[in-house]
Formats: C-alpha cells, structure tokens, sequence
C-alpha cells in the first residue's frame, strides 16, 4: 500500500508539472521545472508582485503646466516699461516707488531731507559769504578781541539738535518699519550671491531653484548662443531667468552668500540687503503693482561685479501659481501658508542640509571644474565667464 501510495504521488506530481507547450518559429525554449518549485502564477512563484495582471495600457503622462511666463517661442511674455523699474537717463530723481515702504521713503527723502539739506547749504554759504566781506582787512582794520558769545554757542549748539531731533523721529521709524519681519502668510525667496550671478530658491514651493545670468549682446556671444533682445530689457540689466513674485503679498527675503560680499538691490522697491557668506540677513517688502522691475549687485564683488543685474516680473497671484507649477514646484496649502515655518534655510558650505536647501537637487545642478583640485582660498578666480547657466558667455 505504501509502494502504491508514493507511485500515484509521483505520478500527479509529474502531470502537475508539465511545461507548456511552445509554439514553433517563436524563439521560446521551453524548460523543465525544478523539483519542488513552486506552481507558476503562485504567490510564492513571484513574491514581489501581488498579482500578475494580464495586459495594462500605459498610462498617459501628466500634461505639462505652460510657463505664463513665455511666449511660444521660448521669448518673455512681459516687457519693461521705459521709466518704470529701471534707470531713466537725463533724470535726477529716485525712482518711482511700489511698496509701501519705498513711497514713505521717497517722500521722507523729497519732503523733508531736501528741504533740510538746501536750507543748510544756503545758510552756511550766506554766513561764509558775509564773513568773508563784512570782516576782511580793508573794511575791518581793528579786529574785535571777543573771543565769545553766548547767544551765538547757544544758538550753534541747540538749531543742529532740534534739526536732528525732526529729522530723527520719522527716520527711525522708516527703518523700523523697513526691517519689520515679514508674516506668517509671506512667499519666502532666498537669494544667494555668486561670483558672479544670482541663485534663488523658493522653499515653500517645493524648492523651485533659479539660476539668473546676464544676457550679453549680439555681438558678445558665440553663434546659437542666447543675447539680449530688446523685451529681456535694458542693457546689461537683461537676465536669462527672470525671478517670478506675486503683488500684494508680502516677500520674505533672505540673503547670503557663496563667495564673498554681494548686496541684492532694488531700487524700485527701496531694498538693498548684504548677502553675506555665512549669513543670513532678512527683510520683507509687498510689491503694488504688477510690471518688470531691475536691480543689480551693490557691493564691490569682484571683476565682474557690475554684471549681476537682477529682474523680478511682479504678477498677479495665480499667474505666481502656474510659474511655480511649471518650475515643478508644489502649492502649500491653505493651512500651511497660513501656518508660520519652523524650516531651517541653512548657509551655503553648511554642515548640514535640509529641505530648503535643494540637497535633494544638487545632482540635476551644474558642476564647474569637478575634476580640479579645490582651490584652498574661497575667492574664485576672476576668469569665471559669468554663471553657470551662461558659463561659455
């Protein structure tokens, strides 16, 4: 019975097992299983899939978002505006002012400081002008021995502090405001200086990263390589990547430094902040209106230090919206833009990173030279052509 038993098990084991058949002409080679393996199609054959399913159609990729940025062409949708946002030639005035802080600035600059500065200048250039004639030699032979005046040291002592006392109570206040830290619902950009171009990033947008350099003339660049037309902007003001925020919303920026000293200035929005290697320096500021707006570096960085222009497009919210999806960045939600951050924006050359730092990205970005030895000084040699995105240029 047992002889029997074990017979008709080998017997079911072996039909069990057959290998299917193979269709002649079609490349398969047919193979004998192994003893013991488990049937084909079980879980146990194939333990990393759950079932094997028969036929799938690919699924279609996600539509890209267009950039509203650009036309279809690949040319920028928004042009500057002659005397808005840029140096104006033959005029002798600060710029047209569109935040908040920028107008009170202005008209603290116009109202109170001119006057001021004028009243002073004409003052001093009448007592020089009536002292130098009312007491020369010819008309005052016996010069007087009154060595003081009372009247006179009081008024020179008191007039200077009450004029800087009037002048002092709307300045501090200006730049109290100026530097009054930014609320929770502020979109974050941080700008990195470079040798000699500017970095951004956007940390609440998924780390959207920008790399802006300027655009050369026809006549400075290779052939197919990109130069300045006339709706990227005004001579050496024009950038390949223009920085994208919304208007009546607050801007949190936030400034540092790869290299050495660089300043972000806008003139157009009263803000000029160091960015410092090492550093983080803040201040915040709301755009009023929607336009093309160019700044450049203000502090001396190098040899090619006048060749950090910077251009920010000020557009409506959901035009700022559909940039950051086409960047491929992510909108917060309606509870974390309200909510304030705890993220920590670390320093270039910081130990350590996290998720506003691209860490993530550092693959996708440029690499200069990476087969070079690293240089012990953190000055990079002034023969850098530029950025890394015009590098060639």
């Amino acid at each position: 019975m047992l002889i029997l038993a074990a017979a008709a098990a080998l017997a079911g084991g072996a039909h069990a097992q057959q290998p299917a058949a193979v269709t002649p002409g079609s490349g398969e080679t047919a193979t004998a299983p192994q003893a013991g393996a488990p049937p084909p199609g079980s879980a146990a054959a194939n333990p990393t899939a759950q079932a094997a399913p028969a036929a799938t159609a690919d699924a279609p990729a996600p539509a890209a978002v267009a950039d509203p940025m650009k036309n279809d062409d690949g040319s920028p949708r928004m042009v500057a505006t002659p005397g808005i946002g840029q140096p104006t030639d033959r005029v002798v005035d600060l710029q047209e002012q569109f935040t908040p802080t920028g107008r009170e600035a202005k008209a603290f600059h116009n109202n109170i400081l001119m006057p001021v500065i004028v009243a002073i200048s004409l003052l001093v250039l009448f007592l020089l002008g009536y002292v130098a004639f009312r007491f020369r030699e010819k008309a005052n032979p016996v010069p007087s021995k009154t060595s003081h005046n009372t009247v006179i040291e009081v008024i020179w002592t008191a007039a200077p502090v009450l004029i800087l006392a009037a002048i002092a109570v709307p300045s501090i206040g200006l730049l109290a405001r100026q530097f009054k830290p930014a609320p929770d619902n502020a979109v974050t950009l941080k700008a990195i200086g470079n040798q000699w171009f500017w970095s951004y990033e956007y940390p609440d947008y998924g780390g959207v990263s920008v790399t802006a350099n300027m655009l050369k003339e026809k006549e400075d660049v290779g052939p197919g390589q990109r130069f300045r037309t006339a709706a990227d902007g005004p001579r050496l003001l024009a950038v390949d990547n223009r920085i994208v925020l919304p208007v009546n919303r607050p801007i949190r920026l936030i400034t540092t430094a790869s290299d050495v000293i660089h300043s972000w200035a806008m003139p157009a929005f009263w803000v000029k902040l160091d960015a410092v290697p090492g550093r983080l320096n803040e201040t915040s500021f709301t755009i009023e209106k929607p336009g093309l707006y160019f700044g450049q570096c203000s502090e001396l960085c190098g040899a090619r230090h006048a060749y950090m222009p910077i251009a920010v497009e000020a557009v409506s919210q959901a035009q700022f919206d559909q940039w950051i999806r086409a960047k491929g960045g992510t909108l917060p939600s309606a509870a974390q833009a309200a909510a304030p951050t705890s993220a920590v924006i670390p320093q270039p050359g910081a130990d350590t990173a996290d998720a506003t730092s691209n860490a993530s990205n550092a693959a996708d970005g440029p690499v200069v030279n990476a087969t070079e030895a690293a240089s012990p000084s953190t000055q990079r040699a002034t023969g850098n052509g530029g950025g890394v995105g015009n590098v060639d240029q």
